[in-house]
């Protein structure tokens, strides 16, 4: 804990945001990682039930000083209830894609999200999307329809559960945006809230298989590492420019490549690997290109 707490020393700038937004990938990774272990021996309703509990506790002094006025009052409730129930299907779909595909190709899929919040942004968010950038949606497509490989074999549950997945933390990713004035405690409890019952409801229908001490601890772990990587991403943001530290989430799908292949011996095939190129070539371009614009209308 203490070397994780003298991170929080680096420099401010670009070095320890790039610092801090490989770490927190680094901890998403372990994370799927984890979940990709745990899933082959547990239900989805039971790792989602400990994840949520393990995160609960780890938020609870935050919970305590925002107090309940804050959650009371709370705006768009209409839009905040729509966020979690994306939260907990793009959580649980993404452990069940893991159930059949490498863990390096579900992360591809989900790496796709920012696309599709692009081609989303024109309808549910107003904004204005150019001829680049509607160029740079469709090659990501292209690139999602090569990861996928079509055809009678490789379009199992796993593939649509992935698909499915990513347009919910798409979905997602748009509704926080839009509930950008809300407290940041305020979102992330309502998120594990509504997994923890999900989970809940899942285990009841599934049945609850008794973890041994370690596989709990993992599970435990699940919930932890989450919000560990999601605070690390966020000081990154905080210390350094988004243009620079954000590219370097893509690094989630080169750690996918690596755990896959030591923990299960997952090789992904070459369209796989050359649509994971291209999503991540189209989401780059994506991402400065509203960088640029961002400056030059600012």
């Amino acid at each position: 804990m203490s070397a994780f707490l003298r991170l929080w020393a680096l420099p401010a700038g670009t070095s320890g945001g790039i610092a801090m937004m490989l770490l927190g990938v680094l901890l998403f990774a372990v994370n799927d990682t984890l979940g990709k272990w745990l899933v082959g021996a547990y239900t989805v309703g039971q790792l989602l039930l400990v994840r949520s509990i393990s995160g609960l506790c780890v938020m609870a002094p935050f919970i305590r000083r925002a107090g309940p006025y804050a959650f009371l009052q709370a705006p768009r409730r209409d839009l905040q209830f729509l966020r979690i129930i994306f939260s907990t299907l793009e959580t649980s779909l993404f452990f069940w894609a893991l159930v059949e595909l490498p863990l390096a190709e579900v992360m591809t899929y989900y790496m796709a999200a920012p696309i599709y919040v692009t081609a989303l942004s024109p309808f549910l968010l107003g904004e204005r999307v150019g001829w680049r950038r509607w160029t740079a949606v469709a090659v990501g497509f292209a690139g999602v329809v090569l990861a996928l490989h079509p055809s009678p074999g490789s379009l199992s549950l796993g593939a649509a559960c992935a698909l499915a997945g990513s347009f919910s933390y798409a979905c997602f990713m748009i509704a926080t945006r839009r509930l950008a004035g809300t407290s940041g405690t305020v979102l992330m409890t309502a998120q594990l809230l509504a997994a923890l019952l999900f989970g809940g409801t899942l285990v009841l229908f599934q049945g609850w298989t008794p973890p041994g001490a370690l596989d709990l601890l993992l599970m435990l772990f699940l919930g932890i590492g989450s919000l560990c990587g999601n605070l690390c991403v966020n000081h990154s943001l905080r210390i350094a420019p988004a243009s620079v530290v954000v590219p370097y989430q893509y690094t989630l799908i080169l750690w996918g490549m690596i755990f896959g292949y030591l923990f299960f011996d997952e090789v992904i095939g070459p369209l796989t690997m050359a649509g994971a190129v291209i999503i991540i070539g189209a989401g780059l371009f994506i991402f400065l290109r509203e960088q640029q614009l961002r400056r030059r209308d600012g």
